[in-house]
């Protein structure tokens, strides 16, 4: 592998099952999205990597680059709204590698409106995405990880669970919330049993998604997102988030849990926001 990280996390032997592990392909760009940057961070660090995501391509698109870098990573296609298709991911990766050690849920969306104006199916579909799927998981991960005696869990939530951030997204951020607060319960709950939880909610970071807001037609979104004035000067990026999901994962937190760390370079700290 790449010596492009920092070396603090030795994760040699453990088995990552991230879910939500693909990403869009931008012609020209090497941006990685989030689910893409944590599952090559984990591999750079020696877990061998299992992973789903709805779309099939953006799963092998994100496997082939971490294996061209030496990595290991497996992939299928899933639908991580769905026990049945999460167990079917969980049979999949015990299949290959006979146990979990990190379960990463980094399935989501983001939608806009206030309660008055959001349809209620899309009210729905938000809380599905964003925290149907955590739970899901860890319906069918937990058990697995307690038989085993240990387990780690990291749970992708937002700085839109926190704060009204000038967004008006309420299905979203109420759904976030729930991540952050699901994490905190679970993770007390979970503790004697020898697995820990804890959740990454990150601000404003250029992804793939960013990206492509130029080229489809969304200029004015793109730039009031480039704009924001962030106290640390600069948007994050997707390995700012990698960064602290495999620090939660690793053994160097291993006296942390129920915990929500924040990846926003000082946003939510500062009463300015232009979104």
């Amino acid at each position: 592998m790449t010596n492009a990280f920092p070396k603090y996390a030795d994760l040699h032997g453990k088995i990552a099952l991230v879910m939500g592990i693909g990403q869009s392909r931008i012609p020209g760009s090497d941006i990685w999205g989030n689910g893409a940057a944590i599952a090559r961070l984990l591999a750079h660090s020696g877990a061998k990597v299992f992973g789903c995501d709805l779309s099939l391509d953006a799963a092998e698109y994100t496997a082939g680059r971490i294996r061209s870098e030496g990595g290991t990573c497996d992939v299928m296609q899933a639908d991580a709204t769905s026990l049945s298709e999460v167990r079917r991911v969980a049979a999949a990766a015990l299949a290959r590698h006979g146990r979990i050690d990190i379960l990463v849920n980094n399935v989501g969306a983001t939608a806009t409106g206030d309660p008055a104006s959001i349809p209620e199916e899309l009210w729905d579909q938000q809380q599905q995405l964003n925290m149907k799927t955590v739970y899901l998981a860890c319906h069918v991960i937990l058990p697995i990880m307690e038989k085993q005696g240990s387990g780690v869990v990291v749970n992708n939530a937002s700085i839109a669970g926190l704060r009204y951030i000038g967004k008006p997204q309420v299905a979203y951020s109420a759904a976030k919330a729930a991540v952050i607060h699901f994490t905190r319960v679970t993770a007390v709950m979970y503790a004697p049993r020898g697995v820990r939880m804890n959740s990454v909610s990150p601000g404003l970071v250029y992804t793939p998604l960013v990206e492509g807001l130029r080229t489809n037609g969304q200029e004015d979104a793109y730039w009031k997102i480039m704009e924001q004035p962030i106290p640390i000067g600069r948007m994050g990026d997707a390995f700012d988030v990698a960064n602290a999901t495999v620090f939660l994962a690793s053994d160097a937190a291993k006296y942390i849990t129920g915990q929500n760390l924040v990846v926003d370079g000082g946003f939510t700290s500062s009463a300015v926001s232009k979104l």
